[in-house]
């Protein structure tokens, strides 16, 4: 199983569908794993644990551009703790370039809070009627707050619709590696 993801929508019982409102961007990328002991947080890192080396390259571009206008360096989204479970992590530790604001087994809240927006990532997990597979999926939420951000987001919006569904896609490769 090669599982590609497909464009979606935020689960109805996710935490994200309750934060589309008023939203300035959102979308909503889905693929099935096999992987059905995994928690949500579990198939995030087993995603960004893949992560391909040009998505690294370009948060290094990114990091390198904004410092320029006094924004923070995220570092890699593959920057994750060494041999740290999913279930080791706490609301306040950072996963990847994200920190971590909710963590249960169907549902896990990850964003980036500042003056100029807010980021929130929902990865939800869904056990499928057959029962031998999980819906994964990976709801980006962003709430603009001024210029700045507005402009922040002009190259991001592009960008995050080629990376969000090839770190995802991950999951499938994942799932059909184990």
């Amino acid at each position: 199983m090669n599982e590609r993801p497909r464009e979606s929508v935020a689960p109805r019982n996710s935490l994200a569908a309750g934060l589309l409102a008023g939203s300035d961007f959102h979308d909503s990328w889905a693929i099935q794993s096999s992987a059905v002991e995994l928690p949500a947080l579990g198939h995030f890192i087993a995603a960004v644990e893949r992560t391909p080396k040009w998505v690294n390259a370009c948060m290094a571009l990114r990091n390198r551009t904004v410092s320029l206008l006094g924004l923070k360096n995220l570092g890699h989204l593959s920057a994750l703790a060494p041999g740290k479970s999913p279930s080791e992590y706490r609301p306040g530790d950072r996963v990847g370039i994200f920190t971590l604001f909710e963590n249960t087994f169907d549902e896990a809240l990850l964003g980036d809070k500042d003056k100029h927006l807010d980021v929130v990532l929902s990865v939800h997990r869904a056990l499928l009627p057959e029962a031998s597979k999980v819906l994964i999926t990976v709801t980006t939420v962003v709430h603009v707050h001024n210029t700045l951000g507005r402009l922040y987001m002009l190259p991001v919006k592009p960008m995050h619709r080629v990376i969000a569904p090839t770190v995802l896609g991950a999951i499938g490769k994942a799932a059909s590696a184990a």
